[in-house]
């Protein structure tokens, strides 16, 4: 009997331990049943979200692709008119127009190439270099504007006697269509010397005088048409040229801003506009750096941009 008892209670241990064995692959095993169930349940059927996510995707893929066939048309349409605009020019003009746009490209790229195999270090050195040069420049650029500021100061009344705005309303700087320089005539299609600026604008639009003046002149040719000339003293004058009518008689005092005429298409003249002059002195300079009084710079370098790519004149 005290055998058996001993046996018995060698036995309830290791009954114990089965029990835990039993019970913890028991767990493993139903936590492998339930990982596996939910991998095949990933893998054949989608949850709510998946399933929103899922169709979400191929809707923003079926916008895509309607987008980007949108813009391949909307590209097209834009190549097509952009080819419109430059073979109406070719058919006016007889000339190609001037893309500023590429030439900034080239110019940026050119200067990449010249930088990008450069050392850190000598890029250091150049960068300082060029910023002392932009101080120097900006230092004689404020002594430049001191001198100037100075002498319009001394100047006084005398400044409303400078050409100094445009002679027509331009305000979106769009209908100065040729500049100052060598120009194709409109009729001999050769190049000449176009000495002042044509402002492409409707017949009967109002011309103003720039200055403060005289009426020196008005006359009526075959070539400028009707034509009236301003004395404005200091050795200024300036022409307006092609008008349909004119506001003003001779030695009439004239001040900046004052209606003198309407434009017109009279003379030999490719279309109607307005051909403005400035003269110092007796010679013919640009009137594009006469319009201070009304310009930003930023202002200036559109007009000097918008101005420079036409090759054309209108007389």
């Amino acid at each position: 009997m005290a055998i058996n008892k001993q046996q018995k209670s060698v036995k309830q241990p290791r009954s114990r331990k089965q029990q835990v064995a039993r019970l913890v692959v028991s767990c493993f095993t139903w936590l492998g049943a339930f990982t596996l169930y939910y991998l095949a349940f990933s893998i054949f059927f989608d949850t709510p979200m998946e399933y929103e996510l899922k169709h979400r995707a191929d809707r923003m893929k079926t916008e895509y692709t309607l987008l980007e066939g949108r813009y391949d048309t909307l590209m097209m349409v834009l190549e097509n008119l952009s080819e419109r605009d430059r073979s109406i020019f070719r058919s006016l003009f007889e000339s190609d127009p001037y893309n500023f746009d590429t030439e900034e490209t080239d110019s940026r790229n050119a200067t990449y190439e010249a930088i990008v195999n450069r050392s850190s270090r000598r890029l250091k050195r150049d960068l300082n270099t060029r910023t002392q040069q932009f101080e120097t420049r900006l230092e004689a650029l404020n002594q430049s504007y001191q001198t100037l500021h100075e002498a319009i100061t001394n100047q006084g009344e005398a400044t409303n006697y400078i050409p100094a705005i445009q002679p027509v309303i331009n305000k979106q700087l769009t209908l100065l269509t040729t500049s100052y320089g060598m120009r194709i005539h409109p009729f001999y299609k050769t190049l000449t010397s176009h000495q002042g600026v044509d402002y492409a604008i409707p017949e009967g639009s109002r011309v103003f005088a720039t200055a403060d003046g005289r009426i020196k002149e008005i006359k009526r040719s075959s070539t400028s048409g009707q034509t009236v000339i301003i004395d404005h003293g200091n050795g200024y004058e300036t022409s307006y040229s092609h008008l349909s009518k004119i506001s003003v008689v001779k030695n009439q005092k004239v001040r900046r801003g004052d209606i003198i005429a309407l434009s017109g298409d009279t003379g030999l003249s490719l279309a109607p506009h307005l051909h403005y002059e400035v003269r110092n002195n007796g010679m013919r300079v640009d009137p594009i750096h006469y319009f201070f009084m009304e310009l930003t710079p930023t202002e200036y370098e559109r007009l000097m941009r918008i101005a420079q790519s036409g090759m054309q004149a209108f007389d």
